[in-house]
């Protein structure tokens, strides 16, 4: 929200700074983003004088140009070369000196020393619009007489620069849309640090009615989506370029002005937060309005020209036979102000705040309008926005108010009621503020005591603070206005010693597993927890059907919740590569969301949804790349996997309690599965297929691994550090050359092995892996060694033969496998 110093000086009395203006707002939550010095002219007129022609002569190379000589005040007069064809001996002219910066829309120029045909210049003899104090074109600006020669354009044309405050309105903050919400904040800052103050705004008791020459009917069917509508009409006005002052108002700010009836609409929005729309009253067929919603798909033409199709749930302002606006967000083509416009309609409504909201984003259409409505406005300030608008309309253009004012209210917003105990201040502002105080500043923030007591207050809280419906609401504002800087750091800290809980053993590992992968060379990532449906089409384990929808998304890419953490990681790697970083190590903790169609439940609507934390590893690129001490090597994905088990490791999950298998995840060209004994997913991992890497835009391989982090630390939530000494006994090492099926994994050997022997076998690995020549057809040969350790006695051979046997006759017998 851009604010005028000066402007803001016409509500509220001060002497302060700008710099000050802006500490006193950003003190009571009004943060403030920018002060900016501006000038009402870009540029300031700067370098720009009055000066006196006192030759003017046919220029000997050229028709049209003229050598002039021009008094500037100074001790010899300037040579000018001037193009203009009203230029004569004896004007008073504006003269751009030599350095002087003139301004074209967003292009600039210096003026420089020049020759022109031969002839040279030091200056140049403006016209309006060169130095922007006009739009004429026609020929120099001429002065009267009484010019003072050598005066500042800016003193000759009275230019005063002003301040421009930025100030950042939080969604809740509807209230501070305006100078008027502004000053109304700072007033009560005023008075809480006591200053002398007054709050004003211009009165609207000259408001009457001239005649009742153009009644306007208004019939309101929606009431749900319109809670008030007003309208009044103006009867021949003049369109016209805005007076001077009107137009600087709006250059202030960042408004561009078109002409008086639009700019006053501006301007009363910009002054008092009120949205207004002003209708040529000539296309309000049947002098009826009716505020009302369309039938689906009804074709709608807005003021820039593109065609919409009308929602039910779009509200529409309508003459008897067509809509001429949505409400609250844009105007209809045909139905607005132009040059030709003699009778004017001006509308001041109240529109409920989730409607416009949702028809706004329905329409990809934002205006300044619709961001107030959507937030929620004052529906007391209806009326006196609509007087201080059709006052302005007889003042500018020249028009006569033709009716009365007719407003339709069916059902009056009334006051949010608040119980306020002083109590309760005290104890979450951790301040015991004086009753006096507490009194003082809800009063000037415009709320009503309806009663009192020794124990707190009853307040009335007008309706334009929406943001404060409730007693912890009354006091946040009452400490901002008091002042955060007030509220004094205890010298003792109080607090309670609870048992710490699972949440807080998850982010513990959080923490652990983060260090361990930034110490292996990762970078931590952040997105976007939104995203785009199209991720999802054409997979089985990610299904489109199980995305959680958004049902107002911002865009067609930020349509859904992610279901994997999988896609965010391929675009901040096709960012990196196309910037030439192409070798990369991502993780990312985030959260995942599911839908299940089958367990959709009206009365438990909540259950057919699920939310769950994970952790992706993303692996691409080089290993190694321009090391001295080692050739050059490709990523892999034993590497990923080797990350995975430390990980695994390092939180505590024991490698007998997991079981290994293919998965089926078709994001996965090859991948593997790690569940639980219980068949839990705990983690997927392998080589992201060509056609997700295609579709990303990315060229190398990309090894990726999703581990189920709510699973992981439900999984070891129980586990216990402990410590043994080393065994003194010796492990035993024993290799088996298994001739098995080529459809057999390691994972179904190693699943056998730990079922047969869960005392003494320590651990299984696989060294080789032989498939070629004399081997039969289909067949296989692993190479896999076990280990086996008892820790209170050395192994005899007797035991270990035992173990052995029972080994190989289970692999034997489940896989069908042969000793070679």
């Amino acid at each position: 929200m851009n604010i005028s110093y000066k402007w803001l000086k016409e509500y509220v009395d001060f002497e302060l700074t700008p710099q000050e203006v802006c500490d006193a707002l950003t003190s009571e939550g009004l943060e403030v983003d920018a002060l900016e010095e501006v000038q009402s002219i870009k540029g300031g007129l700067k370098g720009l004088y009055v000066g006196k022609v006192l030759t003017c002569e046919v220029h000997p190379d050229s028709d049209h140009l003229h050598v002039t000589t021009v008094d500037l005040g100074r001790e010899t007069p300037s040579q000018i070369v001037c193009g203009a064809p009203n230029v004569a001996a004896g004007q008073k002219v504006i003269v751009a000196d030599i350095g002087c910066v003139l301004y074209d829309g967003d292009k600039e120029f210096v003026i420089k020393k020049s020759k022109l045909r031969g002839v040279e210049s030091y200056g140049m003899i403006c016209a309006e619009d060169e130095i922007g104090v006009g739009n004429s074109h026609e020929g120099i600006i001429v002065l009267p007489e009484d010019a003072p020669v050598g005066q500042p354009a800016a003193e000759y044309y009275n230019l005063e620069s002003d301040w421009l405050i930025e100030v950042d309105i939080t969604a809740n903050r509807a209230d501070a849309l305006s100078h008027w919400g502004v000053a109304r904040d700072l007033y009560a800052w005023l008075l809480q640090n006591g200053y002398k103050t007054s709050l004003h705004r211009p009165s609207d008791e000259a408001f009457a009615a001239d005649n009742t020459d153009m009644p306007i009917d208004v019939t309101i069917e929606n009431t749900e989506a319109c809670r008030r509508y007003a309208c009044v009409s103006v009867s021949g006005c003049d369109v016209k370029e805005s007076p001077e002052w009107l137009q600087n108002k709006l250059r202030v700010i960042g408004l561009r002005p078109i002409n008086n009836i639009v700019d006053i609409t501006n301007y009363v929005m910009m002054a008092y937060g009120q949205p207004l729309h002003c209708f040529d009253a000539d296309m309000v067929k049947g002098h009826h309005i009716i505020v009302k919603t369309m039938p689906e798909g009804t074709p709608f033409v807005t003021l820039d020209g593109e065609e919409h199709k009308l929602s039910e749930r779009d509200l529409a302002i309508c003459n008897t036979d067509e809509p001429m606006c949505i409400a609250g967000v844009f105007g209809g083509k045909g139905s607005g102000t132009y040059d030709t416009t003699c009778n004017v309609v001006l509308e001041s409504a109240y529109f409920h705040p989730t409607w416009i909201r949702k028809s706004a984003r329905r329409h990809g259409l934002s205006t300044d309008a619709s961001f107030r409505f959507e937030r929620g406005i004052d529906p007391n300030g209806v009326i006196y926005a609509l007087k201080q608008a059709a006052l302005l309309c007889k003042e500018l253009a020249g028009g006569k108010i033709s009716m009365e004012i007719k407003d339709v209210y069916p059902e009056p917003i009334c006051d949010f009621k608040v119980e306020l105990e002083y109590d309760y201040v005290n104890r979450l502002t951790g301040k015991n503020i004086p009753a006096d105080t507490v009194k003082s500043i809800v009063q000037s923030l415009e709320m009503k005591i309806d009663a009192e007591s020794e124990a707190g207050l009853s307040l009335s809280v007008p309706p334009y603070r929406v943001d404060v419906q409730r007693p912890c609401d009354v006091v946040e504002d009452i400490l901002r206005v008091y002042g955060y800087n007030n509220v004094e750091i205890p010298t003792q800290l109080k607090s309670s010693l609870v048992v710490k809980g699972d949440e807080d053993k998850k982010h513990k590992l959080e923490e652990i597993v983060s260090e361990q992968l930034v110490g292996c060379g990762f970078n931590e990532i952040l997105n976007n927890s939104l995203t785009k449906s199209a991720y999802y089409e054409g997979l089985d384990s990610y299904a489109a059907e199980n995305c959680v929808r958004i049902m107002n998304p911002l865009s067609s890419d930020l349509n859904v919740m992610r279901q994997s953490l999988l896609f965010g990681g391929l675009e901040s790697i096709a960012h990196n590569a196309n910037r030439k970083n192409p070798d990369l190590r991502f993780f990312e903790f985030g959260n995942v969301y599911h839908f299940s169609k089958e367990k959709h439940n009206a009365d438990a609507p909540m259950s057919a949804y699920k939310e769950e934390c994970h952790l992706g590893l993303w692996v691409t690129g080089k290993r190694v790349k321009g090391s001295w001490a080692h050739p050059d090597e490709d990523s892999s994905f034993y590497e990923l996997k080797a990350y995975v088990e430390n990980i695994l490791r390092r939180i505590g999950l024991n490698s007998g309690t997991v079981l290994m298998h293919n998965s089926d995840n078709n994001i996965f060209s090859k991948g593997i599965a790690i569940e639980n004994r219980g068949g839990k997913l705990l983690v997927e991992m392998g080589v992201i297929s060509k056609n997700l890497l295609k579709a990303s835009g990315i060229d190398g391989s990309v090894y990726y691994a999703d581990l189920n982090w709510t699973a992981l630390a439900k999984a070891v939530r129980k586990n216990k550090v402990g410590y043994k000494e080393i065994s003194k006994y010796p492990p035993v090492s024993r290799d088996l050359a298994l001739l098995i099926d080529k459809s057999v994994d390691f994972a179904q050997i190693e699943q056998i092995a730990y079922q047969t022997e869960k005392k003494l076998l320590k651990c299984v690995e696989l060294f080789d892996v032989y498939e070629g020549k004399n081997l039969p057809e289909g067949k296989k040969s692993y190479a896999v060694n076990f280990i086996l350790q008892d820790e209170g006695k050395t192994l005899n051979d007797k035991q270990i033969d035992t173990v052995m046997n029972k080994l190989i006759n289970n692999i034997k017998g489940k896989l069908g496998a042969e000793l070679r």
